[in-house]
């Protein structure tokens, strides 16, 4: 009997030992949990009402480290960061959509001092070198997809800045391609159409975005940059047919004597908000309006050149007033690498440059808000869809959200924004998605806008059409400036490029290989020759031909000017850049697409001393295109800046 008992003790004993055991390694796995899950708690997964933590958007903060220490700089994006933050991130070869998306890999090959091996760039570069890249803009492709990490470097005031060590993000399927995101992007359609009447079949494939998987959650993210927002439908959806909008005509068209008659009218009438309450800058502008319209007729100005502009007297005392009276205050709110971080090379400089040249600008920039005029909000378009994409999801909410959520902490934290609806604050954008990222929440503002559509939400009068430029060395813009004499130019005309959208492959079905005087190819091959190919083409060329891709806009005009070659503009319902300043038929011919079978008919049809004319604007004009470290006088920071400032002249209500 007291073996029974001592047994039963010790029994009880032991139990209390392995219960208290079993609780301390319980305890300690509950409290060491969210070390080993990114994502979060995974007991929490087990309750029948739990949220799938791996889209979860309250933790999306990225963690991973990454040790690799020679970067691959296939198609670097070049970035300026003065401030503390670094980022040495990788990404997928840099792609640009022509619209929803023309696909560009802007490919670095080996440089001249002997530092790149295996086809691999080593971390040290020299900026000052001649590297060469094979596109010239987003359409001279390198196909080479298989490419997994491309770094996005840091260049701070031209220095480039890399780290061993950095967070990884990688590029978007969908972002890299360039495609619209709603579609399957296996299966486009490369045979062209009949005409252009006739719709491009949709894709045959369908789209399912993944159900699980941190595999598909999207790029990581800069540890303590920002946090993202991810689709809260990135779930199973059924499999979806559509048509591409971007693979067919437009169903209207605004001809460009209408885009003329559309911008007098809205200067006229402005539908702009009136302020809640008046202010001593709204006086200030209205000022400068009645000063704009009684302007001093100018003579032989040797600074301008009177044909390039509608009214070069009312242009010209504008930009003086402009430059006497107006102030721009930038937020500071926003987190890196969305906000406050420019992209100084490849196809998205545009916005870049201008945030750049912007924020470092005391002429123009105050600190009170109070005494400012305009307000920007200094984003990365081509950096939220960078971060925020989630890969495979085939939805931007998600990116729509974030700046939502931006405009709405600035309207909430300070009162500039609902005095006038947001009228006053202006934004630079050159991603295609940039006017779906900005509609509704930022309706009312001054959208500076690369993918300038009029039949797309773009508001003439009161946006800006922005020149999109391709610039290849940060520290060098203007590298390669220039072309041939209007003598030595015997190339008819040119163009070479990817076989995007529905009227490209229409104007390489219709005269490739038919004429020797032009020059019309499809995608080029790859490599530093064929690059070189392709600008001496166009410095030799007497006209540029501009179609669309996927939407409106084209890297290819502002590149025309940049050689010296008159653009032809093919692209209904594109606004040319800056329209509300310049005469373009003083420096380009703009064709409508049903043309392009008689495209050799009407350029040889052009006079000579009407080519002569457009030879001599676009000499003319090529400065009012340029990217300058220091800005200059009428350069394209300027300019940019002059067409929001004279937009938001004409579209003010005094109280």
């Amino acid at each position: 009997m007291e073996f029974y008992y001592r047994l039963h003790k010790f029994c009880q004993l032991e139990s209390r030992k392995w219960l208290i055991f079993v609780g301390a390694v319980a305890i300690a796995h509950l409290l060491f949990q969210p070390l080993l899950f990114p994502y979060g708690y995974a007991v929490r997964t087990l309750l029948p009402t739990a949220r799938d933590p791996v889209f979860d958007e309250s933790r999306m903060i990225g963690t991973g480290q990454s040790s690799i220490k020679s970067g691959v700089a296939r198609n670097a994006l070049a970035v300026d960061a003065s401030s503390e933050l670094k980022i040495g991130l990788f990404a997928q070869n840099e792609t640009k959509s022509d619209g929803a998306g023309d696909v560009s890999h802007v490919s670095e090959v080996k440089g001249h001092g002997g530092d790149t091996e295996n086809g691999l760039a080593s971390e040290e570069v020299n900026l000052d070198d001649d590297t060469a890249e094979l596109a010239v803009d987003r359409d001279v492709v390198d196909d080479d997809d298989d490419e997994d990490d491309v770094r996005l470097e840091n260049i701070v005031d031209g220095n480039e800045v890399t780290q061993e060590k950095d967070s990884v993000l990688e590029l978007p399927s969908e972002a890299k391609k360039g495609l619209p995101p709603v579609q399957d992007v296996t299966s486009k359609t490369s045979e062209a159409p009949a005409a252009l009447s006739q719709a491009v079949p949709p894709t045959t494939g369908a789209s399912h975005l993944k159900e699980s998987g941190a595999s598909s959650i999207g790029p990581a993210v800069v540890k303590g940059a920002f946090t993202t927002s991810r689709n809260n439908s990135a779930g199973v959806s059924n499999p979806v047919k559509k048509k591409i909008k971007a693979e067919m005509p437009p169903t209207s068209i605004t001809t460009f004597d209408e885009m003329n008659q559309l911008l007098a009218r809205n200067h006229r009438s402005s539908r702009a908000m009136r302020p809640r309450w008046s202010s001593e800058r709204d006086r200030e502008i209205l000022d400068a309006r009645w000063q704009i319209e009684n302007a001093p007729a100018v003579v032989n100005d040797p600074d301008l050149y009177a044909p390039l502009f509608r009214n070069v007297s009312q242009f010209k005392r504008s930009y003086e007033l402009m430059e006497h009276t107006l102030k721009v205050y930038i937020y500071k709110d926003g987190k890196k690498p969305i906000f406050h971080l420019p992209i100084m090379k490849g196809l998205y400089a545009s916005e870049g440059w201008f945030m750049k040249l912007m924020q470092g600008s005391k002429q123009f920039v105050v600190k009170d808000p109070r005494k400012a005029h305009l307000f920007y909000m200094p984003f990365s378009s081509r950096m939220l869809e960078y971060t925020l994409y989630v890969r495979n999801s085939h939805n931007r909410t998600n990116l729509r959200q974030h700046l939502k959520e931006y405009s709405e902490k600035i309207a909430a934290k300070y009162p500039f924004w609902n005095r006038t609806g947001g009228a006053d604050h202006f934004l630079v954008a050159c991603h295609d998605w940039a006017p779906y990222e900005t509609r509704h929440h930022m309706e009312h503002c001054i959208k500076a806008l690369c993918n300038a559509d009029v039949t797309v939400g773009f508001k003439l009068g009161r946006d800006v059409s922005l020149p999109e430029t391709y610039v290849r060395a940060a520290r060098n813009p203007l590298r390669d400036l220039g072309g041939k004499p209007p003598s030595q130019r015997n190339i008819l005309a040119f163009y070479a490029g990817g076989m995007h959208g529905y009227l490209r492959p229409i104007l390489v079905k219709q005269w490739k290989d038919k004429d020797p005087n032009m020059k019309i190819f499809g995608p080029m091959p790859a490599g530093v020759a064929s690059k070189m190919n392709y600008i001496q083409h166009m410095k030799r060329s007497k006209y540029c031909i501009c179609p669309k891709g996927y939407e409106v806009n084209s890297p290819r005009v502002v590149e025309a000017i940049f050689y010296e070659c008159v653009p032809v503009i093919i692209s209904d319902n594109f606004i040319p850049p800056l329209f509300e300043v310049f005469n373009w038929k003083a420096f380009s011919i703009i064709l409508p697409e049903k043309d392009i079978p008689n495209l050799k008919e009407i350029l040889v049809s052009i006079p000579a001393k009407r080519y002569m004319d457009l030879q001599l604007g676009v000499r003319k004009v090529q400065r009012h295109f340029l990217w300058h470290g220091r800005p200059l006088k009428y350069d394209l920071f300027h300019m940019t800046l002059h067409s929001i400032w004279y937009n938001r002249v004409y579209q003010i209500k005094p109280r």
